[in-house]
């Protein structure tokens, strides 16, 4: 089967800091409150005329330049997200017109909450391995500022806007994605929703994510015949810095070996994976030929990790 795997990144943050102590302006609460339960110290905040689809299109082409294509070399795209700028047209079609990637390009969305990007590269891969296409642009992009309730301090703390995106395509023999896992548990669909503003459950959303996030990084790492060990660098979907320290205790990892970008940017969703892979590369926490795995999780309830080479 043909390696595939990432070959350009790139992310767009609203330029609005919401810090704590904004928060604690408009809602009973505080930065210690805030710090001592997520993590979380700020978030980036969207204008309200600024669309999930015009960060998506920021995150796409800086993906697109870093990969060093351009868009008319793209030939699907997927965008993750659960906050639409409408029921449709979906998000991937304005990315499409607004990228200038080819007219005819297929474009679409998938609604798999903080997992779907996730998701979105598994699904990506199979066309790239199948030969079918030779460059796909994934983004996760959610505007979450747009279905809070600002006077829940229990979920208005948590979320913050973004969009990060990855181009798909072949790479080195024994490079690239190695294994992947996939899930959803419906029965768990009443602890995270929104209708139409978010509510959670927080205590089994916890419970949930503290248990996932070890068992299908474990299982990718077993797939390709790794072990924890030899994880070089995890990058968790940023939701709670007790969700992302209490998997880290159960993997054994070192701190240094775990991403965590949620006190500068909250949790962004779909967003959050994808920015979180870039600030790691520009830090240079990710090193050609290390073992990498991205692990989300999110409402429906549904999980995704996949384990990867870097490198192309």
């Amino acid at each position: 089967m043909q390696s595939v795997g990432i070959v350009g990144v790139g992310t767009y943050l609203p330029e609005r800091i919401v810090t704590n102590y904004d928060l604690s302006e408009i809602i009973e609460t505080s930065d210690v409150w805030i710090r001592s339960r997520t993590g979380i110290r700020e978030r980036r905040i969207a204008e309200k005329d600024m669309l999930t689809a015009n960060m998506a299109v920021e995150a796409g082409k800086r993906a697109i330049d870093n990969a060093g294509i351009s868009p008319q070399d793209i030939g699907m795209i997927i965008v993750a997200t659960v906050t639409p700028d409408y029921a449709f047209p979906s998000v991937s079609c304005l990315v499409q017109e607004r990228l200038g990637v080819l007219s005819g390009t297929p474009a679409f969305d998938i609604s798999a909450a903080c997992t779907g990007f996730i998701y979105g590269i598994v699904t990506a891969m199979q066309y790239v391995q199948a030969g079918l296409y030779k460059y796909i642009l994934i983004v996760g992009a959610d505007k979450f500022s747009s279905i809070i309730d600002w006077n829940d301090r229990n979920t208005s703390v948590l979320f913050g806007d973004g969009a990060g995106a990855v181009v798909i395509g072949r790479v080195q023999k024994n490079r690239g994605i190695l294994s992947f896992d996939l899930g959803a548990d419906g029965t768990g669909s009443k602890h995270l929703l929104a209708n139409p503003m978010v509510s959670m459950n927080g205590r089994e959303v916890f419970k949930f994510a503290v248990r996932q996030i070890p068992l299908s990084t474990e299982l990718v790492l077993k797939k390709c015949g790794l072990k924890k060990g030899d994880l070089d660098f995890l990058i968790p979907h940023q939701a709670n810095i007790r969700i992302i320290e209490g998997a880290r205790d159960r993997l054994g990892l070192h701190k240094d070996k775990i991403s965590v970008t949620l006190d500068r940017f909250g949790n962004t969703s779909a967003a959050s994976i994808p920015i979180s892979l870039a600030f790691e590369i520009e830090q240079g926490n990710i090193k050609d030929n290390d073992i990498v795995v991205l692990v989300g999780f999110g409402a429906g309830l549904t999980w995704g990790a996949v384990c990867l080479r870097w490198g192309t």
